[in-house]
């Protein structure tokens, strides 16, 4: 198996109504379909690169490669949990966590993104959820990090209904126009006063050492 030579594959997160793990060459066939199939109203753009302004094959096979680079480039100092959420037996979208020296600075970051027939369910929070208790409960980090366009409202929901706050704003180009990007923060306290979404933890012992945690990888 392949988590035998990579155990960050062999993680699985599991919660109520989802499954989150790093993707196989399978799902990513899924995951480019549902991305495809849209994420959001072509008129907006909740992303600072703008990734799905492409035409469908491009776009799935962006969908594909940026995975492939993702798992590709993971090392113990930087690095990407890529989980793509599964709902109902299907891949509905992508859950990440990622960090640059989390052995010492303990904070991570997350980014997300849901084909739109599966949003406006709870799905943002449970996932989000799952990856913020592997950050906290598995790894011991001590911050979370988020942002998003002050326009993304669904997006602001779930990060304060998981306890985050605001954390200053952020001024970025997105197809061609000024737009600004506010910043949230989760500390630990607060993660804790805030965790009412049960979620297991699957195969993350074997792959400590490839988060920068315990002796390094063999």
């Amino acid at each position: 198996m392949i988590a035998d030579h990579f155990p960050p594959m062999g993680i699985r997160l599991t919660t109520p109504r989802l499954t989150l793990r790093m993707p196989t060459d399978s799902d990513l066939v899924a995951l480019a379909e549902a991305a495809v199939a849209g994420v959001h109203d072509p008129d907006t753009m909740p992303f600072i690169f703008p990734w799905t302004d492409q035409p469908p094959k491009r776009l799935a096979q962006g969908v594909i490669q940026h995975n492939w680079r993702t798992l590709g480039s993971w090392t113990p100092e930087s690095w990407c949990f890529n989980g793509i959420v599964e709902f109902e037996g299907r891949v509905v979208g992508i859950q990440d966590m990622r960090a640059r020296d989390f052995a010492t600075l303990r904070q991570v970051g997350t980014g997300s993104w849901l084909t739109r027939s599966a949003q406006g369910r709870g799905i943002g929070t449970e996932m989000r959820a799952a990856v913020l208790h592997l950050a906290f409960e598995g790894l011991d980090a001590l911050d979370a990090t988020t942002g998003m366009f002050e326009t993304s409202l669904a997006s602001q929901g779930v990060t304060r209904k998981l306890g985050y706050r605001p954390d200053g704003v952020h001024y970025v180009q997105v197809r061609g126009e000024r737009v600004r990007e506010l910043r949230y923060r989760l500390t630990r306290q607060d993660w804790e006063k805030h965790r009412t979404v049960p979620v297991e933890v699957e195969g993350l012992e074997p792959a400590l050492a490839h988060f920068g945690l315990g002796d390094p990888p063999d």
